[in-house]
């Protein structure tokens, strides 16, 4: 007997993307009836899919290896008490599912007996005796065993190792998995939700539970009301899914007017090299204050010298939002970019204060899931690896590709990032050019594109300085491309302002 799956199961469960079952949806291949689709049609299109070959079965057997310990463990399992709460819920349905069969039955059996009574009546006739074979051949047929699909049993396991989150209004789905609350969870599947010190005190991750159960993973100060406890709120950040299946009522960031500015003192992790004249800084928020921004938008980094003086430098985050502690971004060498010059001079090093101030701009990802195209120049990378980033965890474009230019030899700093994603996913693809330069290069870019035949019906990502932007916008149109599908982030020379 067929189940009917949301996207994001069948895609779990035959290991494709959501946007990759989405397009199969478009071109007709796959039905999708109230949002969901029937395990007939996933195993006539997968037909290779079976439990042993989906990795599901070696992500348990990882748990088993003592190398990985109790950090592999609570990375794809979650604790005892939240699993026997998953498996008494799936027990329970099954006793449902059970109770409702025995009811189903008792009254077949019950119409058959009335039936044959009619049958001994003198208006008996030969319609009676059809309806009676017709109810026998039914109830047969129905208690007949069958053996349940591949794709059955697997929906049964995932059940219980990783509960599956409905959003409403939005429709939005995520997967909660190990020891992860129902806030990481989200924000590590892309979804733009609110939420402050992310650790029970100020109650702006407060949801209400529609349907499911969770559990309280740490203890909270925020007092919820009884009237709010009654009604099913709870707070995402101090909770995790108890049962299999979870829905949730809440209000999502629809954009970047949606994200408020924020001041954060953070501290200097970390400080690489990258290239000759581009340094990775990573930063740290604590863990009571947590940065809340959209992938691809920037801030605003100060830090007082020892004389008194501030020196501030605004740059896009160059990391994930689901990451919100540890903040990253590329910084390049520049004579009139002060806080570039201390960083570069070792005056910003590990331990360091740098408040963080925003964030800004509007380069972020548009709703829908069209094809992704992302041009990016030298540095600039750091905006669209977020977006790339974000994209990736929503798991709903078909396609990404990446065309990064380089003005310099070393302008290509993370190469092995870039290759990394292409070996891994199905759905990347890249290519690097050169050019000294930037409007050149931004043409070859173009014919890049063109050369790769891609449609006009992708999302297009720019970002570098003024002439590649420019000029690749102006390629991108004489290709028909439309205004609303092109995004674009220029890169601001440095203008020396120290504060």
């Amino acid at each position: 007997m067929s189940r009917w799956l949301t996207v994001w199961r069948a895609a779990q469960l035959v290991g494709v993307s959501r946007g990759a079952l989405q397009q199969r949806v478009r071109l007709g291949e796959l039905t999708l009836s109230d949002g969901r689709v029937s395990t007939d049609e996933l195993l006539a299109l997968y037909p290779e899919t079976n439990l042993a070959d989906s990795g599901m079965l070696e992500r348990v057997a990882q748990i088993k290896e003592e190398a990985f310990g109790r950090r592999v463990r609570e990375r794809l399992l979650p604790s005892q008490e939240v699993l026997a709460q998953r498996i008494f819920s799936q027990t329970q349905e099954l006793a449902d599912v059970r109770r409702y069969l025995q009811r189903y039955h008792s009254l077949v059996v019950d119409i058959g007996r009335r039936v044959k009574l009619l049958r001994h009546q003198p208006a008996a006739d030969g319609d009676l005796r059809e309806l009676e074979h017709f109810i026998d051949r039914g109830l047969a047929q129905a208690l007949a065993t069958e053996q349940a699909d591949p794709l059955t049993v697997m929906d049964d396991m995932l059940k219980v190792m990783m509960a599956q989150v409905t959003v409403r209004p939005s429709g939005n789905e995520f997967c909660v998995e190990g020891h992860d609350t129902l806030l990481q969870a989200g924000l590590r599947a892309g979804l733009k939700l609110s939420y402050g010190c992310g650790n029970g005190t100020c109650g702006m991750c407060k949801v209400r539970v529609i349907a499911g159960q969770v559990a309280k993973t740490q203890a909270f100060d925020y007092p919820l009301s009884e009237a709010e406890k009654a009604q099913g709120y709870t707070l995402m950040c101090a909770h995790t899914a108890a049962s299999s299946e979870l829905t949730l009522e809440l209000l999502e960031a629809r954009g970047p007017q949606d994200i408020p500015m924020q001041q954060i003192v953070t501290a200097v992790r970390a400080v690489r090299n990258l290239a000759p004249n581009t340094r990775l800084l990573h930063l740290q928020t604590p863990r009571s204050h947590r940065l809340r921004f959209l992938a691809g938008q920037s801030v605003t980094l100060g830090f007082a010298r020892s004389d008194g003086s501030d020196v501030h430098g605004t740059y896009p985050v160059a990391s994930c939002p689901c990451d919100d502690r540890n903040l990253h971004f590329f910084i390049e060498e520049h004579p009139n970019d002060p806080f570039a010059k201390a960083l570069f001079s070792d005056a910003i090093a590990s331990g360091l204060s740098v408040t963080v101030h925003g964030p800004t701009g509007e380069f972020v990802l548009r709703e829908g899931n069209r094809p992704l195209v992302f041009a990016v120049c030298d540095a600039a990378f750091a905006p669209v690896k977020s977006l790339i980033e974000h994209a990736l965890a929503l798991d709903e474009a078909p396609s990404l590709s990446l065309f990064w230019l380089a003005t310099r030899s070393d302008g290509h700093f993370l190469e092995n990032q870039c290759r990394a994603w292409s070996e891994a996913l199905d759905q990347f693809e890249y290519e690097l050019t050169q050019d000294p330069d930037p409007v050149a290069g931004a043409r070859q870019v173009g014919r890049a594109m063109r050369a790769d035949l891609f449609d006009i019906d992708c999302d297009f990502y720019l970002a570098g300085p003024q002439a590649f932007v420019s000029a690749l916008q102006e390629e991108l149109r004489t290709a028909g491309v439309p205004k609303s599908q092109i995004s674009s982030h220029v890169v601001a020379e440095p203008v020396g302002e120290t504060v």
